[in-house]
């Protein structure tokens, strides 16, 4: 589970996802996949969480990284280079960010 904190240890990573209504369960459905199988097992990971909108038209992934190139090393391993293309065509566009937690309230 995500813990949010601002003391700086960790990276926060926000992505979004632009889908539609008769994508959006495929797609989250995709990304549990991913987590479960290989996301959650790569070094540095710490949790995440997914959301989708009301209207299903957005899906929203938080993840929490130890540092920001364990982050950058998943993507680059075959199995989610493989994933991500599928993940890709089930949304119009998705964007990863990454940000540093500036304060909890």
């Amino acid at each position: 589970m995500p813990t949010i904190t601002a003391d700086g240890t960790s990276q926060t990573v926000l992505t979004t996802f632009e889908t539609t209504p008769a994508m959006a369960h495929d797609l989250i459905d995709a990304l549990k996949e991913a987590y479960s199988e290989c996301i959650s097992k790569q070094p540095g990971f710490i949790a995440a969480a997914l959301h989708m909108n009301d209207a299903q038209t957005r899906v929203a992934n938080y993840s929490q990284w130890v540092r920001r190139e364990d982050f950058q090393a998943m993507l680059r391993t075959d199995e989610m280079r493989a994933r991500n293309k599928e993940i890709n065509q089930m949304c119009k566009t998705f964007e990863p960010v990454m940000y540093d937690v500036q304060g909890v309230y």
